[in-house]
This record gives C-alpha cells, structure tokens and sequence, in this order.
C-alpha cells in the first residue's frame, strides 16, 4: 500500500488517473512537431500510472514518440519507474510488430 506522508507530494497511482493525461499529452504532441515536457514536480507515481501515460503512448505510435517526450523534476524513484516502463513497452512493441510473443 502506498501512503503519502507528506502532504507537499501528489500521489498519482491508478491508471484511470493518467488515462485524462495521456488524452492531453496526445493532443499536444498531435498539435506541434515540438517536444512536450512532462513535469514531475511534487509528484511520485506507480508503475500503473506510467505505465498508461507513456506505456500506452510507445504501444499506440512506437518508440519514435519518445524522441519528442521530456521528463521533468523527476526523482530517483520516478525515473526509474520510467525506465522500466520504457524498456518493457519497447520490448512489447517490437514483440507485436515482428509478431513475436513477448515471453
């Protein structure tokens, strides 16, 4: 279980809650050829969460899409979250597109 014990972070866990952000970042990169910025300030994160935001992003357009992400503010924490998410999604993308089954 995840407890936020300190009042001045912004847990943001569940997928239901990035599905809204992703909407928004999609829109954002859909709108401009620019790069679009994701600040973590003040935040901590679960892998769910990532996992939807940007996981979600790597399976719908491929690994090109991170050349126009930038992370922002992000603890040791997050960024390894970020990590894993990317690696896996990646690995799960090329698996779908060779038509391999990820193991």
């Amino acid at each position: 279980m995840l407890a936020n014990t300190d009042p001045s972070i912004f847990i943001l866990g569940t997928r239901d809650e990035a599905i809204p952000l992703r909407r928004e970042l999609e829109q954002a990169l859909d709108r401009s050829d620019l790069a679009v910025c994701v600040d973590f300030c003040g935040t901590t994160v679960t892998q769910s969460f990532i996992d939807e935001l940007i996981g979600v992003l790597i399976l719908k357009r491929g690994p090109p899409v991170l050349q126009r992400l930038g992370f922002r503010q992000c603890s040791e924490e997050v960024q390894a979250i970020i990590r894993f998410v990317v690696s896996s999604r990646i690995r799960d993308f090329d698996h779908e597109k060779s038509g391999l089954n990820p193991a």
